[in-house]
C-alpha cells in the first residue's frame, strides 16, 4: 500500500506528518511512502534524509492513487474529493469547523481518521496529537510572554539592589497549562494558576506552581477536559478572577472546552487593571480567545486604567507550528503510531472492534462516525434547506489546546 506524505499547503504551517524516523517505521510495516519535495525543510529535513530513509520523492503527490494520505492541518474539500474511494488519511481534522471537508470525505468513501478525536486512555497516548502539540505550545507561549516583558522572570540579587521574580498567572491547567506553568517556573518566575477542576490543583503543585481555589462548582467532563461553566458561573469566575489578574506580571490563558468556542475568562477591563509593562498571552486566541479582544497573530497595546502605561495583549496563532523541529517530531510518531495500530502484513485494515480505532475514525463507508459531527452536518443541512445562513463554528485551534 502507498502512503503519501504531503507538503502543508496552509501559509504558515511549518510542520510535516512525517519525518525520516517515522518514514523507517512505516516502510518497516511493509508501506511504500511517497513525500512531496521540501515537506520537512522547515523542520529540518532535506528530501535526501527523506530518501536515505526509504521514501520515494515526488513533486506531487498522485493523490487518486494513494492509499493512505497524512497530513497535519485540515484537508480542503477538494483535497478529500481528489481522494480515491477506500483510502485512508490521518490528521488533525478539526471536525466541528471543517463541516464542507467532512462531508466531501464522507461523500467520497474515504476512511478517514482525526487525530482530535484519539480517546484519552492509556494504551491510545503515544498516539495523542493533541496533548503532543500542547506540550509545544505551553512552553512556546512562556517564551513569548518572557520576550515582551520588560522585566526578569528569576529573582535576582545584586550589589546594585534586588529584582524580585515576576509573577505569572496561569488559567487552565490542561496539558498546556501545566507546560506553561513549569517553563515559567524554570524560568524562575514565582506562578500561580486556577483550572475549573477541582482534580487538577495536585496536577499544579507537582508543576511547582500555587493552586488559586475559587468558590465555583465543579466542571469537569469525561476524559478529564473541563466543561463550559453556565453564564452567571462565569460572571463570579471572572470576578473572583479579578484581584489575581491584577497582580500577575505575566498572564497566560490555555483554557479551552473541545469542540466549543474558548471560554472567556478575562474582559478588558480586567487586563486594565494590571500594572503597566505587564503582558497578557492568550493561547487560545484562535479559537475564540479566553481573553476580551485578542486576535490571532497580534500584540494590541491595553491602555491601562490609570491611563499610566499599556499591557501587551499577544493572541497566540500557530504556537507548535513555531517550533516545528520538534512538533513535527512528537506529531509524526502521532500518526505512525496510529497507522502501526491498523497495519497488518503491509495493508491498513483499520479494526472497528479497537476502541481507539473506533473512537478516532471520522468517516467511513459514506458514513460519519462520529455522532457530534453527525449532528451538527444534519443540523446545517436544516439549517440550508430553510434557507438559513448557518452560523459560523470557531476552530478549537490546529493543536486543539488542552
Amino acid at each position: 500500500m502507498k502512503a503519501g506524505i504531503a507538503r502543508e499547503a496552509l501559509d504558515g504551517e511549518r510542520r510535516v506528518a512525517a519525518t525520516p524516523e517515522t518514514v523507517k517505521q512505516l516502510t518497516g510495516l511493509g508501506l511504500t511512502v511517497e513525500v512531496e519535495s521540501g515537506a520537512g525543510l522547515a523542520a529540518g529535513h532535506s528530501d535526501d534524509d527523506y530518501r536515505q530513509a526509504g521514501a520515494s520523492l515526488v513533486q506531487s503527490l498522485d493523490l487518486g492513487m494513494l492509499d493512505v494520505y497524512c497530513h497535519v492541518r485540515p484537508m480542503e474539500p477538494s483535497t478529500a474529493g481528489a481522494l480515491r474511494p477506500g483510502s485512508v488519511t490521518v490528521g488533525l481534522g478539526s471536525p466541528s469547523s471543517e463541516l464542507p471537508t467532512v462531508r466531501a470525505l464522507a461523500a467520497g468513501g474515504i476512511t478517514s481518521f482525526a487525530l482530535e478525536l484519539v480517546p484519552r486512555i492509556s494504551r491510545a497516548q503515544s498516539m495523542d496529537a493533541l496533548t503532543s502539540q500542547a506540550l509545544v505550545a505551553g512552553y512556546r507561549c512562556v517564551l513569548e510572554a518572557a520576550m515582551r516583558l520588560p522585566r526578569f522572570f528569576p529573582l535576582y540579587m545584586t550589589a546594585a539592589g534586588t529584582i524580585p521574580p515576576a509573577r505569572v498567572l496561569v488559567l487552565g491547567a490542561g496539558v498546556a497549562g501545566l507546560q506553561a506553568i513549569g517553563t515559567a517556573k524554570r524560568l524562575g518566575a514565582r506562578v500561580s494558576a486556577n483550572d475549573i477542576r477541582p482534580a487538577s490543583a495536585d496536577e499544579v503543585a507537582s508543576m511547582g506552581g500555587t493552586f488559586i481555589k475559587l468558590d465555583l462548582e465543579t466542571a469537569e467532563a469525561s476524559g478529564g477536559y473541563a466543561r463550559e461553566l453556565s453564564a452567571d458561573r462565569g460572571a463570579l469566575q471572572r470576578a473572583l478572577l479579578t484581584p489575581h489578574v491584577a497582580q500577575a506580571d505575566v498572564l497566560i490563558t490555555t483554557a479551552a472546552v473541545p469542540g466549543r468556542r474558548a471560554p472567556l475568562l478575562v474582559s478588558r477591563e480586567m487586563v486594565q487593571g494590571m500594572r503597566p509593562g505587564s503582558v497578557v498571552v492568550d493561547l487560545a486566541a484562535e479559537s475564540g480567545g479566553n481573553v476580551e479582544g485578542s486576535i490571532p497573530g497580534q500584540d494590541i497595546p491595553i491602555p491601562t486604567g490609570d491611563g499610566q502605561g499599556v499591557v501587551t495583549l499577544v493572541g497566540i496563532k500557530d504556537p507548535a507550528s513555531a517550533m516545528p523541529a520538534d512538533a513535527s517530531r512528537l506529531y509524526a510518531k502521532n500518526v505512525a503510531n496510529l497507522l502501526t495500530l491498523m497495519t497488518r502484513d503491509g495493508v491498513v485494515s483499520p479494526d472497528f472492534d479497537d476502541e481507539v480505532v473506533a473512537g478516532t475514525c471520522l468517516t467511513h463507508n459514506g458514513e460519519v462516525r462520529h455522532a457530534p459531527t453527525a449532528e451538527a452536518l444534519a443540523a446545517l443541512a436544516g439549517d440550508t434547506a430553510l434557507g438559513v445562513a448557518p452560523s459560523g463554528r470557531p476552530q478549537p485551534g490546529p493543536e486543539g489546546v488542552r
